[in-house]
């Protein structure tokens, strides 16, 4: 298995491009963004759990019932969500590209990401298509994954090349996110796409059990989006003989389904908003992987913990104060705690009690930008690993004028 390059247009057959359509402001901003198989693709998709979701989810379950879809389409800039009308906005943008595609509405997977409660106005949309379709190349992805970015400060594609059945096959994927990061299905929006030939059922499954361990493992600020959503496309151009169950062949793609997921996880969480620092919490020696979940996803929710992170403060009682309220069976005298970076790691806790450290070493260790948090509960053979942001002045900043 080898990185590559190319994002969603990395696999045989995909095309992306992304425009300035005009829901946003900034002209400068691309807005719209649309990714396209040159074949009917099987397609499986997760989404938030929020009660409140915006009206595009509602269309993409609808289309994607029979398992296939052939073209993803997405803006920035208004969430289409609590509008009234709003279904219907994502229903005449998924018409307006099918017939510019020449391909089957239902076969339109529809995504919007931005401001709630606002009226999503479908002429820029249905403007820009034109353009949208034109503009579509296989060294495009870029464009896409500007177009689907709202406070993210980079874009985030990650891409694979791996081997079944004596093919080459690639998987690549592009995301956003940034901000209101804690879901509990998948994330954000991630669009993923493949030419291996794998069936519905096989790349639901795969995705449906990918997510448990990697999307649903990311925490920027506490708050589940009304809008993530991530999709896989799988068109079969590869070649390969199809893969319709588990087995080797199964195995080698959630191999590289994860690393995709995992690269595409670590951007988004070193990408929160205002976030100077990536943090990882690997925590290990679990009586059971619930519990090693549930120990490491509260201590990357942690706003004391992600504060002192912040600040460059060894401060390891915060670790143990996220773990001893997260509801997990621990034996709080069995847990230690080390933070480690490229500096160096430092052993800050041992069976509960602190240890005398150099403060001058933990500081140099903690003022880089990816931390790891090494949780060892001592209790048992599972683990589990989260991923989360630092949390600073700046993430106010920006959530305390995002609407206006």
């Amino acid at each position: 298995m080898k990185i590559t390059e190319g994002g969603v247009c990395a696999a045989k057959g995909f095309t992306a491009y992304g425009i300035h359509c005009g829901i946003r402001k900034n002209k400068q901003k691309r807005d719209l963004a649309l990714i396209y198989s040159e074949v009917p693709a099987s397609a499986a998709a997760v989404y938030t759990t929020n009660l409140v979701k915006g009206a595009p989810l509602a269309v993409t379950k609808e289309h994607l019932a029979d398992g296939k879809a052939q073209a993803i389409i997405c803006n920035s800039g208004n969430a289409n969500t609590c509008n009234a009308g709003g279904e219907e906005c994502a229903k005449m943008t998924c018409c307006a590209l099918a017939d510019a595609l020449g391909i089957k509405e239902t076969d339109v997977v529809v995504a919007s990401t931005g401001v709630i409660g606002q009226p999503l106005p479908t002429e820029p949309i249905l403007n820009g298509i034109p353009e949208l379709v034109a503009g579509l190349g296989a060294d495009k992805s870029c464009f896409a994954e500007e177009g689907i970015m709202t406070t993210d400060t980079v874009r985030k594609s990650v891409a694979v090349s791996f081997e079944i059945d004596g093919k080459e096959c690639k998987i690549g994927g592009i995301a956003k996110g940034s901000g209101m990061i804690h879901p509990n299905m998948a994330t954000m929006l991630v669009f993923i796409t493949t030419d291996c030939s794998i069936s519905s059922a096989m790349l639901q499954k795969a995705l449906s059990g990918d997510v448990q361990n990697t999307f649903n493992m990311v925490s920027i600020d506490g708050d589940t989006s009304t809008n993530d959503m991530v999709v896989v496309l799988a068109n079969g151009l590869a070649g390969n003989a199809e893969i319709t169950g588990e087995g080797k062949d199964f195995t080698t793609f959630m191999r590289a389904l994860n690393t995709v997921t995992v690269g595409l996880c670590r951007l988004i969480a070193a990408d929160g908003e205002g976030a100077t620092k990536l943090l990882e919490c690997k925590v290990s020696g679990a009586k059971t992987e619930k519990i090693a979940k549930t120990v490491a996803k509260s201590v990357i929710c942690s706003s004391l913990t992600k504060a002192a992170m912040f600040g460059a403060d060894a401060n390891w009682g915060r670790v143990l104060c996220a773990i001893g309220y997260s509801g997990a069976d621990v034996d709080v005298g069995k847990i230690d705690v080390k933070f480690v970076s490229v500096k160096g790691e430092i052993a800050v806790c041992k069976n509960g009690a602190g240890l005398n450290f150099s403060e001058e070493k933990a500081k140099e260790i903690l003022l880089e930008k990816e931390i790891t948090i090494n949780v060892n509960l001592n209790d048992g053979e599972f683990s589990s690993v989260a991923w989360g942001c630092d949390l600073t002045y700046d993430y106010v900043k920006i959530n305390g004028d995002y609407r206006t």
